[in-house]
């Protein structure tokens, strides 16, 4: 790892109508537009989907690092999550996220350890690190039964 600060590079471009164009160097665009809520096609990534989407992106991926870290075997992870989008003091906001996560261990595996690592990428995952609204977290970790 380098050291910190990083620095990342997005662009974003559009005509007066139609989609948004999300670019990043090395990367492939994505299309975005306006959710169905806010009079969009309701068809294409929209910034509330990207945000709430990288929430989870980034839980799973600090969870990844420190169970690599901690050596313990697992097989598979899936984090839903809910952002809630409300109109606060005048001011379009996300008030509240839920994460559900759901982790698949091995047959043997220690659920303390299991559950420290939930624990330790909840409180790493840069992304909700940067957020001010309410984050909250719902774990379950479902023992695969023996080959």
């Amino acid at each position: 790892m380098m050291n910190f600060p990083y620095q990342y590079q997005a662009s974003a471009t559009a005509n007066q109508t139609g989609e948004v164009i999300l670019h990043s160097e090395g990367l492939a665009d994505i299309a975005s537009a306006a959710p169905k809520d806010f009079g969009g096609p309701g068809d294409r990534w929209s910034p509330e989907n990207l945000l709430v989407a990288a929430l989870g992106d980034c839980y799973i991926l600090t969870f990844r690092a420190i169970m690599a870290a901690m050596k313990i075997n697992w097989v598979a992870i899936s984090c839903d999550v809910q952002g809630t989008l409300a109109r606060v003091e005048g001011k379009t906001k996300f008030t509240e996220f839920m994460l559900r996560i759901q982790l698949k261990v091995p047959s043997g595996t220690d659920d303390s350890s299991a559950n420290m690592a939930l624990q330790k990428a909840k409180s790493g995952c840069f992304i909700s690190n940067s957020l001010s609204a309410q984050i909250n977290f719902e774990t379950d970790i479902v023992v695969l039964p023996e080959m």
